[in-house]
């Protein structure tokens, strides 16, 4: 089989797959548009490269291109590094003043398999640190019958605890920017200075590091607790996307 032969087979597997990923409800979609986008780039490379080969202009484009994609990529290599490192401490033993657990999906009354690893990461967390305030936050969006926060409230009651006083309600968020400034005002109301206070963060480890990025905009101290998803692929997924999170982030998101 010939070279040729073989990149007309990739291209063609990754459309292929690409497709697949984003028209079928899995969870992999952004897997499936950056399996596009990099079957977009190839073309882009193929085309440049054939232009480079019939003048000095398209010579200095491919390789104005070639420097682009390797600076892209180093650059998305070195946030996804910080991404995984950051999603990997365990600060479980480091005394804190409150918990904030930041909500994810729910399918109807019931939560997704992300928000269900954030109620077990809290639900063990709490249980080392029972005499703090712990805010749910995660307000209701499309397809959800319930708020998130309520969601998470049923999932940690206790039939017989007197810790249930200590489950703090945020229900208006729609945004992770907005669950830190909304909790924060919820904890402020109850006395705490957030100012000097230490926070633990309950979300995905995927989401540590963002999470924590927009915290310290808020003017919050915060510690990670990162629960792992139950399936490799799924978290595979979102570690490559949360890098572009990141990014946009950094670059657009002001607050």
């Amino acid at each position: 089989m010939t070279a040729k032969r073989l990149r007309r087979i990739g291209r063609l597997a990754l459309a292929c797959a690409g497709l697949a990923l984003v028209s079928i409800p899995n969870g992999m979609k952004f897997t499936g548009y950056l399996l596009l986008g990099t079957l977009a780039i190839w073309y882009c490379g193929m085309y440049l490269h054939r232009w480079g080969k019939r003048s000095r202009r398209g010579q200095a484009c491919y390789r104005v291109f070639l420097a682009g994609l390797g600076l892209g990529i180093v650059c998305l290599a070195g946030i996804e590094a910080a991404v995984v490192f950051r999603g990997e401490a365990d600060n479980s033993a480091i005394p804190v003043d409150a918990v904030i657990v930041l909500g994810a999906g729910v399918n109807g009354e019931t939560p997704s398999a992300a928000l269900w690893s954030r109620i077990r990461a809290a639900e063990d967390y709490l249980e080392i640190h029972p005499d703090v305030p712990v805010v749910l936050s995660g307000g209701q969006g499309a397809g959800e019958a319930i708020s998130e926060a309520e969601a998470m409230r049923r999932a940690l009651w206790k039939e017989d605890g007197a810790e249930n006083a200590r489950l703090l309600l945020e229900e208006r968020s729609t945004n992770t920017a907005e669950n830190f400034r909304f909790s924060k005002a919820l904890l402020e109301e109850r006395g705490l200075d957030t100012e000097t206070a230490t926070i633990a963060v309950v979300t995905n480890d995927f989401h540590c590091f963002r999470a924590h990025m927009i915290a310290r905009r808020q003017g919050l101290k915060t510690i990670d607790v990162p629960a792992e998803l139950p399936w490799w692929w799924l978290t595979a997924n979102y570690y490559l996307r949360e890098a572009f999170a990141v990014v946009k982030t950094s670059l657009f998101d002001l607050n």
